[in-house]
């Protein structure tokens, strides 16, 4: 697919992603909400915010969610509600943000990094039942890049040891694995609206969810800084709020994003038409939504192997068409945990990872003609490649 490039040899600019472009048609509806909370006061535990957590909930199909003020909050007040403290071990994967390893360090746990299954970036089973030990209290599954983890083998695994498992789903809202909503199987969800998020309000904000109604209250406590009633304190807390005008804009766009998902997949499918029928399919790794799962495709995710990703990265930077790479350096690799003993090629899989992935423009908004221009960009700079492999 060499389509032309245009006179200068150049394409015209495809973001990675497109913030405005997505709020401009709902610019009024914000406006209208913001106006509603400036004109109440409620700032903090508005009406806003109870609408969002039910709302939530139901989607999730699950009896309660709560409000904080980060997905990475989420990660810390999942941990702090489970008791999770000094010596404890929990399970996560390397591959994934830097928040779903340091929320376990804030707690004073340790975390112990395992490999992921090559297919889909996330935690691989296989590796997991290796890594329990008696310290093992807790496991954080990342449902990475919008598609959920092997939960059914991870939840297996996790109640034959007694292990509550954490969703790490700040990626993977409407997700789903074996009909099952993210954030609906584990002990504890954590979402993130984190603006390039799926669901992504104007500045930071999350949310937790639970089936254990007991567990739901010690979420609120901890938020709270451990406080009920008015200074009574249970417990040492934090404070992490999910803001009224957050909960405003995000009420707005949740009624949109059933159909962001399905433009997100229409152009996951259109990428895997076009990098296919141009033969791409044979030197880059296309990512696949395993049998089971549905994928929201936060991410579009390529492997592009033999050393060859950060100069394709470069060149598509050159030619104006934004790209990514989530994430470079394992957690496992990173010097704030060099004295946890890790070294080059403890996790190999992750490690390649690291090395081949680069996203791609997948935004809801994308059009035809600037995934064809992407397309196009990746066929001229992998031909070489290519015919030497022919």
């Amino acid at each position: 697919m060499n389509a032309p490039l245009g006179s200068a040899g150049k394409t015209s600019n495809v973001p990675l992603l497109d913030v405005n472009r997505g709020n401009a048609p709902l610019r009024e509806e914000f406006i209208a909400a913001l106006t509603r909370v400036v004109d109440s006061g409620r700032f903090l535990f508005g009406p806003d915010v109870t609408q969002l957590e039910r709302s939530v909930a139901e989607r999730c199909e699950v009896e309660h969610a709560i409000g904080c003020a980060s997905g990475s909050d989420a990660l810390l007040l999942a941990l702090m509600a489970l008791d999770i403290t000094d010596y404890d071990e929990v399970i996560v994967p390397s591959f994934t943000f830097f928040a779903t390893a340091s929320a376990v360090t804030r707690v004073g746990a340790t975390p112990v990094f395992v490999d992921i299954a090559p297919a889909t970036f996330n935690l691989d089973p296989a590796c997991l039942e290796r890594a329990i030990t008696s310290r093992t209290k807790a496991i954080i599954a990342v449902h990475l890049f919008g598609q959920c983890a092997d939960m059914t083998s991870i939840l297996a695994i996790a109640k034959a040891h007694n292990i509550p498992v954490i969703e790490d789903a700040a990626q993977a809202i409407d997700a789903k694995h074996g009909g099952k909503p993210a954030c609906s199987m584990g002990t504890i969800g954590c979402l993130s609206f984190y603006p390039t998020k799926n669901l992504g309000g104007m500045g930071d904000g999350g949310m937790l969810t639970t089936n254990d109604g007991a567990l739901a209250e010690r979420l609120r406590l901890f938020a709270a800084h451990g406080m009920n009633p008015r200074y009574h304190h249970r417990v040492i807390g934090i404070n992490s709020r999910l803001d009224t005008l957050q909960a405003a804009v995000l009420n707005v766009k949740l009624q949109h994003l059933a159909q962001w998902g399905q433009q997100r997949t229409q152009n996951a499918l259109g990428y895997h038409a076009g990098l296919t029928s141009s033969g791409l399919h044979h030197t880059l790794g296309l990512p696949i939504a395993l049998p089971g799962n549905e994928h929201v495709w936060n991410q579009y995710t390529v492997r592009i192997p033999n050393g060859q990703r950060n100069m394709v990265k470069q060149r598509l930077n050159e030619a104006g068409i934004g790209s990514e790479v989530y994430y470079p350096i394992p957690l496992h690799l990173q010097e704030c945990y060099r004295s946890l003993g890790y070294r080059p090629g403890s996790l190999p899989e992750t490690e390649r990872a690291a090395e081949e992935v680069l996203s791609l423009p997948i935004f809801p908004e994308l059009t035809s003609a600037e995934q064809q221009t992407v397309i196009a960009r990746l066929d001229e700079l992998l031909l070489p490649r290519r015919a030497m492999a022919a």
